[in-house]
């Protein structure tokens, strides 16, 4: 049984959306909820994927922003470690304990490095760079602190967003950190964030096997150079497999899969591997003749993936969201006013970033709330 002491005070409805030990039924809606079944046996599912397969798994904890999750994947999970993206989010986690930290992401703000620098006196840090100029200013931050930055060289191997350009200018950054007092270079950065939802397999294994390419050059060029490539960080829920079958990855960075949205769903199909874990709890506050309307609208569910998927619930489907309303079809008449209803978000990311607390389930009853320890950990 897994359980958060800390809420013995707490009062449903005025500090978080329930307390351990109630039925479903009396939970606060609009709330999130997690199956813990079936987080469980994601984790499981993914420990032994990256076991069988020689692997480390650093698991991104942007989709979560839970430090009980972060601290779940490292201790049951398989995880070496967890991805951040933003500073604060690093700030939090390693509050709350955690202790190896890749910001998979440029940090470039003075402000920002100086707080990143601060954070490797409490914490494995490790921190992503693209650009030559980068590469002072991270040195700098760290002199200051008295501490070394673990850098890693991001390259663009396809998804046209942050990253070097491959092969060259990549061992050129590469040489330049390992040079610089105050760091020391660790690896390579090459996540293909637009192959993730790519529609279908071929798609998916296409643009991986082109990403592949271009990372393989750029570590031989590296090691030519004299420099190990200790990581090779990438890969996400979309797409782990092919990465993990290359023999160029060895840390993979999958997020979603601890939870499986709607849309990865949609994406990867019935075989994805991993089961829904993540819905949101909404009640039915009224009627008309074939629809429905619930509690959790905009402001409780992110639709940038598209809308939520109704669970368990043949023949209701979502229509549309309003700020604080949710438009069902019940063509049948199901459903009854304050009857709950569980969504499948599109999206968990940014969904679990609207939310203060989960409420983990075991069957119908709560047994755990934890905070979302980085929610709105923006900077």
């Amino acid at each position: 049984m897994i359980q958060d002491l800390s809420l013995r005070d707490a009062e449903p409805g005025f500090d978080v959306p329930a307390l351990p030990g109630m039925a479903l039924h009396e939970v606060q809606t609009p709330a999130l909820l997690i199956d813990l079944d079936a987080l469980e046996r994601n984790l499981e599912r993914m420990r032994r994927f990256v076991t069988e397969r020689g692997v480390r798994l650093r698991a991104h904890a942007k989709t979560h922003k839970s430090a009980d999750i972060a601290r779940l994947q490292m201790e049951r999970g398989g995880a070496c470690g967890i991805c951040c993206q933003k500073v604060s989010e690093a700030e939090a986690m390693v509050r709350a304990g955690i202790t190896d930290i890749l910001v998979a992401n440029e940090v470039r703000d003075p402000a920002k490095l100086d707080r990143l620098a601060r954070l490797a006196k409490r914490a494995r840090i490790i921190v992503c760079a693209d650009d030559p100029e980068a590469v002072a200013d991270l040195s700098s931050a760290a002199r200051g602190a008295g501490v070394t930055l673990e850098v890693l060289v991001e390259i663009d191997c396809g998804a046209g967003r942050c990253g070097i350009a491959p092969g060259l200018p990549a061992r050129d950054l590469a040489l330049a950190i390992a040079a610089a007092p105050g760091l020391r270079f660790a690896g390579i950065q090459a996540y293909h964030g637009r192959a993730q939802h790519l529609a279908t397999e071929a798609e998916r294994r296409c643009a991986i096997v082109s990403a592949e390419a271009l990372t393989r050059q750029t570590v031989e060029m590296i090691a030519a150079a004299g420099l190990t490539c200790e990581i090779v960080g990438g890969a996400g829920t979309g797409t782990y497999r092919h990465e993990a079958a290359s023999g160029v990855w060895n840390e993979l960075q999958c997020g979603s899969y601890i939870f499986m949205d709607a849309d990865y769903r949609r994406v990867l199909g019935p075989d994805a591997g991993f089961e829904h874990a993540l819905f949101v709890l909404t009640s039915v506050m009224s009627l008309a003749s074939g629809r429905a309307v619930t509690d959790a609208g905009l402001k409780a569910l992110a639709v940038d993936s598209g809308l939520p998927a109704v669970h368990s619930l043949d023949g209701v489907s979502c229509k549309g969201l309003s700020d604080e309303h949710c438009q069902l079809d019940d063509p049948l008449g199901r459903l009854r006013i304050s009857q709950r209803l569980q969504l499948i978000p599109g999206h968990c990311d940014p969904t679990c970033n609207l939310y203060d607390w989960y409420v983990g389930i075991r069957g119908d009853r709560v047994e755990t709330v934890w905070p979302v320890t980085a929610r709105g950990k923006l900077y």
